[in-house]
């Protein structure tokens, strides 16, 4: 499904662009900053959805509304800071042709999640309302049966130090990267977005924060985005929990980790980087014990050699390897199932 945003605010421009850029056929064609731009924009190149902002100069989302659907219709979801706040606004567009209305998700707040999952839920209600699926059921189940027999993943946990050592790996691998990568860095979720786009600018791999209704993509690095905790449910997606709520690494490797080991049929490659504590260590043994290939950084190459110590002294570790090497492994690995594919 095509979608287009309508927002004159960068960091809630930002927020739509990386939930929508997450999700396997849902595809951004466009943005604008005002009404004025999103109806020359859509005339020259129409969505099939706009997810339209409320307040913006110029000209503002209920005008919009109202010329796009006089001229170039198409469906449009009112997303914006508060509706309750701008109710007359919303019934003035869905009056004007707007199918329905939803807060704009704010990334560094306690309920990004739900409202996240809130927004996800109306779109793929309108897509199925304009019969456009976003998708497919042969291609999701196609999509779904080769996640469960052939798709790789690296699944990476860090702390302290970790920035630096997950941009040495990742600056080393291919645009065509034969692997889903999913990464859980102890990071402040109010510095999770900066983080996500800093990384995004080592390596040639796209990087974003995983939403939830996720699913892991070969070529794509999703990066935990909360300080709640991200793990891998029973259909396959991500989510983020709050527990246990008295875990003192947040996020935790642990609870990723042993997600992956509990509802991952098939055998990735689990790495632990730098950092202080003893998080990812039982994760890291758990993936090993579903016969995952595991990694631990060694102490020479560690800013803080405290993860990885505590999973070498568990023998959760296959290889211990410098940062260096463990960019080798991944790129011997995945070159060779990458030909045979």
């Amino acid at each position: 499904m095509k979608i287009a945003i309508v927002n004159d605010t960068l960091v809630a421009l930002n927020t739509l662009r990386r939930i929508i850029q997450a999700v396997p056929y849902y595809q951004l064609i466009w943005t604008a900053k005002n009404g004025h731009e999103a109806i020359s924009k859509c005339q020259v190149n129409p969505p099939d959805l706009i997810l339209m902002d409320l307040v913006m100069p110029m000209m503002d989302g209920v005008e919009a509304t109202h010329q796009i659907m006089k001229n170039s219709p198409c469906a449009i979801l009112i997303v914006t800071k508060n509706t309750q706040d701008n109710i007359s606004k919303v019934y003035a567009a869905m009056g004007y042709g707007a199918l329905d209305a939803v807060d704009t998700p704010v990334i560094d707040t306690e309920n990004f999640p739900e409202m996240t999952d809130k927004l996800l839920g109306k779109i793929a209600r309108i897509a199925k309302l304009i019969k456009t699926s976003s998708v497919p059921s042969k291609i999701k189940l196609e999509s779904q049966n080769k996640l469960l027999t052939s798709m790789q993943i690296v699944a990476i946990g860090s702390s302290t130090g970790g920035p630096k050592a997950l941009a040495a790996i990742l600056s080393k691998l291919p645009a065509n990267f034969n692997a889903a990568i999913a990464i859980v860095q102890h990071v402040d979720g109010n510095f999770s977005s900066g983080f996500a786009d800093w990384l995004n600018q080592q390596t040639p791999l796209p990087v974003r924060l995983a939403v939830p209704g996720d699913r892991l993509q070969k070529g794509i690095v999703l990066v935990a985005g909360t300080n709640d905790h991200l793990y891998l449910k029973p259909d396959l997606t991500l989510a983020y929990t709050k527990n246990p709520l008295d875990y003192p690494y947040r996020p935790s490797v642990d609870v990723f980790f042993k997600s992956l080991g509990q509802h991952w049929k098939n055998k990735g490659t689990g790495i632990l980087l730098t950092g202080m504590g003893k998080d990812g260590a039982e994760g890291l043994n758990a993936l090993k014990i579903q016969g995952w290939h595991t990694i631990a950084q060694n102490q020479e190459s560690c800013i803080v050699y405290g993860m990885p110590k505590a999973a070498v002294e568990l023998n959760a570790a296959v290889q211990i390897l410098s940062l260096e090497s463990i960019a080798a492994n991944l790129l011997q690995t995945f070159a060779i199932k990458s030909h045979r594919s």
